[in-house]
């Protein structure tokens, strides 16, 4: 399937796909709890949650005690800031529609986090497409002048591209064509705006996911990020409603939703 030239080149929003989620190992489990002469149930059919519980209770050796919901076990949980709780559960999430400038940003969000992103080395970015900055999406006359910036920057890649892979060619005809390209594309890529937009693999557990959401989803974050963090909350509230609960999407007074925490730094 092409990728650039039957698709928009301009993108305004971004787009996250949950490609990856945990499950129980229900033997292994019954197993445990054979073993160990202990009774234990849930009421969640999400595995994140029912991980995180089950973390939980091992710690204080609770399983049939002082029994809850899973949701209002989890709720003490966040209430005490027990944190480390939440890192057992895990999320693979592919990001689509962001700019180079937001993934800068993004990784710098380490601890908890895994990240595999698109190479500019190996891709042709001839084609590529390009991040709308919210700003230029509310002035058409701003956003005008930035796609005309944005459409000399795309000739002058492609041009320099080939005439790089040329001088390649002469330089190393012996190269395979795939190091060639390689080359041409690693050199070329230099003039490439952070608007370009890029595809990243982001796998994360709930207390980084949590801290991101936080942080990123801010009224003082950057409007893109800020926008990625709207877009990352709707899907892990709706893949786990316990863990999240406590975070909110709500319009703030600049036009833009924004993500609020009830349980802070958790």
């Amino acid at each position: 399937m092409a990728t650039g030239a039957s698709l928009d080149p301009y993108i305004t929003r971004p787009k996250v796909y949950v490609l990856g989620r945990q499950a129980v190992v229900s033997e292994e489990l019954a197993r445990f709890l054979d073993d160990e002469g202990l009774q234990f149930s849930t009421d969640t059919e999400a595995a994140a949650e029912v991980l995180a519980e089950i973390a939980g209770r091992t710690c204080y050796m609770s399983f049939g005690k002082g029994r809850k919901t899973n949701e209002q076990y989890l709720e003490n949980i966040l209430t005490s800031k027990h944190g480390s709780v939440l890192e057992h559960a895990v999320w693979n999430l592919l990001i689509t529609g962001v700019s180079r400038s937001l993934t800068h940003e993004l990784v710098r969000h380490r601890a908890g986090f895994g990240y595999s992103q698109l190479s500019q080395r190996y891709v042709d970015e001839g084609d590529a497409r390009y991040v709308v900055p919210p700003l230029y999406q509310e002035n058409e006359e701003l956003r005008k002048k930035w796609q005309e910036t944005i459409d000399l920057v795309r000739k002058a890649y492609a041009d320099l591209a080939e005439a790089t892979s040329q001088y390649v060619l002469q330089k190393r005809p012996e190269m395979p064509a795939r190091d060639r390209r390689k080359w041409a594309r690693q050199a070329a890529r230099s003039i490439l705006p952070n608007a370009t937009e890029t595809k990243i693999f982001v796998t994360g557990n709930a207390r980084a996911w949590r801290h991101f959401l936080e942080l990123r989803g801010s009224p003082h974050a950057d409007t893109e990020i800020r926008m990625l963090a709207v877009e990352v909350c709707h899907a892990l509230k709706k893949e786990s409603p316990n863990i999240f609960h406590d975070i909110e999407i709500y319009d703030e007074a600049d036009g833009m939703p924004a993500v609020r925490v009830t349980h802070s730094k958790v």
